[in-house]
């Protein structure tokens, strides 16, 4: 296997790089992805995601080159945890969805273009995973352009809907709405990036309704009324408890969408 930089920073993409944060753990896999965006030859970087408070981690993002600006994918504290303390390590302003995170910069608007280190990147409003999600989509990284999914879509396994606040409609909108963005290049906010966008979405599509499928099997044997920690039971009975209450989270989400359609 070949050895890290001793920054710990990797190229991940044309126009990114990549640092994995310290905190792995069961809904974090490996730990946090944090993306260094710029164009060769830029004097400056946007980073993705500063992550959790881990000095050594900030310090290792902050000398990739002078922060210009700062974006937040979502909500999570495995993304944003950091914000404040790298934003005064820098200097650079932190934009969010969601105005509660951001420091020192506004709230980030759907289809905005962001024109910064010398990339355009667009804003991809993605709501599901949590209300406030976003991507952040590069066209012009590489032959198919790139994606910075955060958690909508993982590197490996599937994303948790936090409901109430994710919730499945939603979430398959924005599968619908990434799909059309052909096979970019997956740079997701945990797990290794993929090849192929629009191909990880029909498999993302295929589990949710092999999921919904099983939900209807089980309220037909459980009952119509029946809640989400006794459906988890009988759909999710293999799961590790470390990730029960996650999994509970994504039944109750199926739940709301399966009880509203009907």
């Amino acid at each position: 296997m070949p050895m890290l930089p001793e920054s710990g920073v990797v190229r991940s993409s044309d126009l990114t790089r990549v640092r994995l944060a310290p905190n792995p753990g069961p809904m974090s896999l490996d730990g946090t992805n944090s993306y260094i965006v710029a164009a060769p030859g830029s004097g400056s970087t946007v980073v993705v995601d500063p992550g959790p408070q881990d000095e050594g981690h900030l310090q290792a993002l902050a000398d990739a080159g002078t922060v210009e600006l700062v974006l937040i994918t979502h909500r999570h504290s495995d993304h944003t945890e950091a914000s404040r303390r790298f934003a005064e390590l820098t200097g650079a302003p932190v934009r969010a969805f969601d105005p509660a995170f951001c420091v020192s910069g506004k709230p980030l608007a759907a289809d905005e273009v962001i024109s910064a280190a010398g990339v355009d990147i667009r804003v991809l409003a993605a709501p599901g995973h949590t209300s406030d999600s976003v991507c952040f989509w590069l066209p012009d990284d590489g032959t198919n352009g790139s994606v910075l999914t955060g958690d909508t879509i993982l590197g490996r396994g599937t994303t948790v809907l936090d409901y109430p606040d994710g919730t499945l409609g939603d979430y398959l909108d924005t599968l619908d709405m990434l799909s059309n963005l052909g096979p970019a290049m997956v740079l997701p906010g945990h797990g290794p990036a993929q090849a192929d966008l629009s191909s990880l979405v029909l498999t993302y599509r295929d589990h949710r309704e092999e999921r919904l499928e099983q939900i209807r099997a089980a309220l037909e044997q459980a009952g119509p009324d029946t809640g989400a920690g006794e459906i988890a039971d009988l759909v999710y009975s293999d799961v590790p408890a470390n990730v029960r209450g996650a999994a509970e989270l994504s039944v109750a989400a199926q739940l709301a969408y399966l009880r509203k359609r009907s």
